[in-house]
């Protein structure tokens, strides 16, 4: 009996919260024990010094709600009592119906109850002591312990009190009824199929979260996990050990940049989501952490390590460097000066020859073509009140052409002027179409057109007296006039 004992208590301590006899509201029972008796020959409750009578039985249970249920034991042993030369026992098979009040939660893992109700008694048939076999029970009452381990098995230790309506079972009917007691131990298993819509294992009667996506895990509500306790399911939480924000699917953000930490990096200094969460200082698009150049002017193209671009390695910067893709020294903002005359080839008119910055990189005309040319212009004539060249003037102009051949670089500006004979529109027509001859033959010898620009001034230019003939045939003239500068 002592191991007996020792076992139950073992079990008891090992069980599970698990099973729910609200779910599984139908429960049935195997049970043995031992009877024990008290009447008009004495009694035996709680003493074991007798020997001992046994019964076996089965049970079935309905549960009705949280702290109530209907229990039908059903028994079969035999009752009796030796002692001080008082004997008797007597085979019996009973039906009790009892209405069970838990006294906690059936989901609790250990759970007192007491009972009460009543049923009916049968024994064997002794005519010596009464020709009926059926007695009633009225009532039967008790208590005992439910120890669940496991969604379906329960362990339990009841005390059955029967209290007869008959008192002649034990052949003597003096002073009271027939009073037994059944000491119950028995192993019960609930049954029965749960609600649960989700199939989350928790029944639709406690489940919080009934729309749980399936094979999700829960808790004893039904309500996804959710370990770090910040609001985001397990499931959907992509930090489910650290609490962080819904908005970043439960990872947290230090900085508040609106990155998780976990993609961030420069989790602890806020940044774009562009630069994966680093600051910019400079904003020239290379992270702080990667930039060795970290104070970049605004604007400036840079390369991947945040320094601005140097395509012609020349130590200039390309947004500072005229020749981004040439190197030069910086006296030239990087460009270079192949004749070294100290203008940059990329404004040198001449830059394989060494000239003068006045003459943007070209040499100085010499003063006997200089001379040549202001010669040539006093022989240029044409026939009278007409815009062509006279025979004489062509050769002069073949020794101009000559003379530009030799300094290609060199612009010639073509002016010509009238007398004030005649009307000023007619004078400054004539006298545009007048350089526009020598222009064209000059074009016709070879000389580019850009090089070339052609403007009559008509009489708005003397240089002496139209009032003389010797004034007015000075002020008939054509000036050239040559240049290293623009047009």
């Amino acid at each position: 009996m002592k191991k007996l004992v020792l076992l139950c208590i073992c079990l008891a301590f090992a069980s599970i919260i698990n099973a729910q006899t609200e779910d599984k509201k139908w429960n049935i029972g195997l049970h043995g024990g031992i009877t024990q008796y008290a009447g008009d020959l004495g009694t035996d409750f709680y003493k074991f010094d007798q020997s001992w009578y046994g019964f076996g039985g089965i049970s079935v249970s309905r549960y009705i709600v949280n702290h109530f249920d209907i229990n039908l034991l059903i028994t079969k042993g035999t009752f009796g009592y030796n002692r001080n030369s008082e004997y008797f026992n007597s085979g019996f098979t009973s039906a009790l119906l009892n209405f069970r009040f838990n006294l906690l939660s059936t989901r609790n893992a250990v759970n007192p109850f007491i009972f009460v109700g009543g049923g009916i008694m049968v024994f064997d048939k002794d005519l010596e002591i009464s020709p009926t076999k059926i007695d009633f029970a009225a009532p039967s009452f008790g208590g005992g312990i439910n120890f669940r381990f496991g969604k379906t098995i329960n362990l339990s230790l009841q005390e059955t009190f029967i209290y007869s309506t008959s008192d002649k079972r034990d052949g003597v009917s003096a002073r009271e009824n027939d009073f037994y007691l059944l000491h119950t131990v028995g192993l019960t298993f609930n049954f029965g199929k749960k609600k649960d819509a989700d199939k989350d294992g928790v029944s639709d009667r406690y489940d919080k979260c009934p729309d749980t996506p399936f094979k999700v895990a829960v808790d004893k509500f039904g309500c996804p996990l959710d370990k770090d306790n910040d609001g985001v399911a397990d499931y959907l939480d992509e930090c489910p050990d650290v609490a962080g924000l819904s908005t970043l699917k439960g990872c947290p953000d230090k900085d508040s940049d609106g990155i998780a930490d976990k993609n961030d990096r420069c989790p602890d200094a806020a940044g774009p989501v562009s630069l994966k969460g680093c600051p910019d200082k400079d904003g020239d698009g290379v992270p702080d952490i990667d930039d060795q150049c970290p104070d970049t002017q605004a604007g400036f193209k840079v390369n991947a390590s945040g320094c601005p671009m140097d395509n012609d390695k020349d130590g200039i910067v390309n947004e500072n460097d005229r020749c981004p893709d040439l190197a030069g020294p910086e006296s030239l903002k990087g460009c270079p000066d192949t004749d070294g005359d100290g203008v940059a080839d990329i404004d040198d008119r001449c830059p394989l020859i060494q000239g003068t910055i006045a003459n943007k990189g070209c040499p100085e005309i010499a003063k006997e073509d200089l001379v040549k040319i202001t010669n040539i212009a006093s022989k240029i004539f044409f026939e009278t009140t007409s815009d062509k060249l006279k025979v004489a003037s062509l050769s002069q102009l073949d020794e101009l052409v000559l003379i530009l051949k030799k300094y290609e670089s060199a612009n010639l500006l073509i002016e010509g002027h009238a007398d004030s004979q005649g009307a000023d529109d007619y004078n400054l027509t004539l006298s545009q179409k007048r350089t526009d001859a020598v222009k064209t033959y000059l074009m016709g010898k070879g000389i580019m057109e850009s090089r070339l620009t052609a403007i009559g001034y008509g009489e708005s230019r003397p240089i002496a007296d139209n009032n003389t003939a010797l004034g007015r045939s000075k002020n008939r003239r054509v000036e050239l006039k040559t240049s290293y500068g623009e047009k």
